[in-house]
């Protein structure tokens, strides 16, 4: 069992993030620093510091551009990056896009990283009290740790080397305020980027020096008595040297109490003070010529309610914590024949710790035997992408990858009287090389093809390719987009064991996918866009946990072949007043090729409603949003019920200078709903907060 659990004592802060600091603190002592650049000073981009995006309106034809009168929507076109490892237009990217700006999540009144992605058409989030979930198209297991969607920063790969962990909740090692743009893009991208670009890419950009211009500090106190605070500062300099430092720390007590009645004979089924979390996170970015750095720090520590995993019901010394240190170095050159390189290497460390109270004695009553979980994985790798324009109607892109994940252990052992049962000590590599070509076959008509091939060291090789037809008229598109994908399986699931309940199984497979779609994007007058997609896959040879009959014990394997169609509609709105919106509704229906069983955790119906509405020009804004999720099979055969959840936020700005006031509340009707739990949860359905609330104040100077 992956304990679900993780790092029971503080850790210092890693080499890796301290090195980032001295480095970003030496630069600042140097005199140049004084002087900051005017608005409009050129400058450099490079994969991880991006130029704001080009906001022109959609091409009629290679090279030409719609005349006459823009619309606000044409003025706000984005850019995105993730979906071809360079900057193109929504429309021209071989995939269904959102962009989720810095300016929605403020006004929205997001303050986590799951209310993002709980706003994006097709999208939906679950929580089972330690950690976030996200599902997309209609699939998200129960426990499945996000490792079917490649979560990145500023490029980075997030998704760690053992659990192929993606954070959706608040174990994703970012600050929401210092977010530019989340670029969420559906469908395979195993030919760019390789495992878990399974169901798609979530590419979160973070903002840049010259985009604070000084320094921030905010604070702010919400529900179960959370508060948080951050301290920023980020500028360019005269002598070309651009920054942003910034360090956050939050502290919730969480609910007090907790009642699952399935622990009824145990304190009333109360978990008292058992649902703690507390973090903190450092976030650097320094940018210089053509080279840019960037790193981050986590430490995250939550306390477990559930009982998870058959450990003892209101003991709070029942927790995980998770680490997570990156740095990224970056070189990106444009030369004058239109040769774009860029170059990385990067180092990640991930640790993990959970303490877990066991009663092996079935007293009921203490002394608990606690088992220590624990895992600890290190790797580095470098990549090569080169973008060359070919003959004028061409676009090639080729790359190389190499990535050494040089420690991957896992252990398991209770710690009194000692005992262990795992400890488990494994190397891994791979390399990879991709291809990619962006052909404009006329004026209205482009074809992107792209074909990666990834060899592993330990089940040795796959090729996956994509494909997309786009065809752009005036103020319509539609794509045709086909790919596949893989997800290697992972050290937890081939070599996970504990005692009489796990078993290793080394010869796991790749899982894999194929996807078909129909994309359709519409301009609508001046200041609507509709967008629809249709969509097709099929998964093959499925990892997922299943029973030994011979001895009863769990493992890993590729068990399940798994067929799914859906459709996406989506309408967006922006005006010159200052109000936007989207309403979008998806229809989802997932299913188990065996007997065609519905999977569980997936909801056939998803409906959405977002609006931002000026109060006061430019200066207070109102932000509404509901969620509609239909009800979503359990393990057990069950159903958690459907739900609406409303929540309002107000958000004031340049009314005394400086100063930012906002105010949020969520599930503002009090709505009583449920995610159901995964294999390690007693509860079947697991509830989640009711009403809350959170005020905050920013300022700048």
């Amino acid at each position: 069992m992956r304990c679900l659990f993780r790092p029971c004592k503080r850790i210092l802060p890693s080499t890796a993030s301290g090195l980032l600091a001295v480095t970003i603190l030496a630069l600042l002592t140097h005199p140049s620093h004084a002087t900051t650049l005017a608005d409009d000073a050129p400058s450099v981009q490079t994969d991880v510091s991006l130029d704001l995006p080009d906001l022109s309106p959609p091409a009629t034809s290679a090279g030409q551009q719609t005349t006459g009168k823009e619309s606000t929507l044409f003025e706000d076109i984005p850019s995105v990056y993730g979906a071809a490892k360079y900057d193109q237009k929504v429309h021209e990217a071989p995939a269904a896009v959102i962009i989720i700006t810095a300016d929605q999540i403020k006004k929205y009144g997001y303050r986590n990283f799951a209310q993002i992605l709980d706003s994006v058409p097709g999208l939906f989030t679950s929580n089972d009290r330690n950690y976030g979930y996200l599902g997309i198209r209609g699939f998200n297991r129960p426990g499945d740790y996000t490792s079917r969607v490649l979560l990145l920063i500023d490029n980075h790969r997030l998704n760690d080397a053992v659990y192929d962990q993606g954070g959706s909740g608040t174990e994703m090692p970012i600050d929401v305020d210092l977010i530019d743009r989340v670029e969420i893009i559906k469908g395979p991208g195993s030919s760019l980027y390789g495992t878990n670009a399974f169901f798609g890419v979530v590419n979160v950009i973070t903002k840049r020096g010259r985009d604070l211009k000084g320094a921030e500090v905010s604070g702010e106190a919400s529900s179960f008595n959370t508060y948080r605070s951050r301290l920023s500062y980020g500028n360019k300099f005269s002598n070309g040297l651009e920054m942003l430092l910034s360090g956050s720390f939050s502290d919730s007590e969480g609910h007090r109490d907790l009642s699952y009645p399935a622990f009824s004979s145990i304190n009333n089924g109360i978990a008292k003070d058992a649902d703690r979390d507390n973090l903190y996170y450092y976030t650097g970015k320094l940018s210089y010529g053509d080279f840019t750095l960037l790193g981050g720090h986590q430490w995250r520590k939550k306390n477990v309610p559930t009982a998870s995993f058959g450990t003892v019901f209101n003991d709070n010394r029942q927790n995980t914590i998770d680490e997570r240190t990156y740095l990224d170095l970056v070189y990106q050159h444009e030369f004058v024949n239109q040769l774009n390189v860029k170059a990385r290497v990067y180092y990640d460390r991930y640790y993990y710790r959970a303490h877990l109270p066991y009663d092996y004695a079935g007293t009921g009553t203490p002394p608990f035997t606690i088992n220590k979980d624990s895992t600890e994985a290190d790797w580095w790798g470098a990549e090569l992408t080169i973008t060359k324009r070919l003959f004028d109607h061409h676009k090639v892109t080729v790359g190389a990858e190499y990535r050494d994940q040089f420690r991957l252990n896992q252990s398991n052992a209770d710690i009194a009287p000692p005992s262990t049962y795992l400890d488990d000590k494994r190397t891994s590599s791979f390399v990879a090389a991709y291809l990619q070509d962006e052909w404009a076959i006329t004026d209205h008509l482009v074809l992107t093809a792209g074909l990666r091939h990834d060899q592993y060291s330990t089940f040795g090789g796959t090729t996956n390719p994509r494909a997309g037809l786009i065809s752009t008229w005036d103020k319509t598109t539609v794509k045709l987009l086909y790919g596949q994908a893989f997800r290697a399986p992972n050290p937890y699931e081939q070599f996970y064991v504990t005692g009489s309940t796990f078993k290793a199984n080394p010869d796991i497979r790749p899982e894999r996918i194929k996807t078909y779609e129909l994309v359709v994007e519409q301009y609508l007058g001046d200041h609507l866009r509709a967008l629809g997609s249709l969509y097709r896959y099929n998964i093959s040879g499925l990892i997922s946990q299943t029973t030994d009959p011979t001895d009863g014990k769990l493992f890993y394997s590729n068990v399940d072949n798994i067929h799914a169609r859906g459709v996406e509609l989506a309408l967006e709105g922006k005006w010159p007043s200052g109000m936007e919106g989207r309403l979008s509704y998806a229809l989802q229906h997932t299913e188990n090729e065996d007997g065609d069983r519905r999977l569980t955790n997936s909801p056939q119906h998803l409906a959405k409603a977002n609006v931002i509405l000026p109060v006061i020009t430019d200066k207070l804004f109102a932000g509404f949003e509901g969620r509609y999720t239909s009800s979503r099979l359990t393990l057990a055969g069950n159903s958690a019920s459907p739900f609406y959840i409303l929540n309002v936020s107000l958000f004031s700005q340049r009314i005394v200078k400086g100063w930012e006031l906002s105010g949020h509340i969520n599930n503002l009707m009090n709505q009583k709903y449920g995610y159901p739990g995964s294999g390690e949860h007693v509860q079947d359905v697991i509830d989640q907060d009711g009403r809350t609330f959170w005020v905050k104040l920013k300022y700048r100077f």
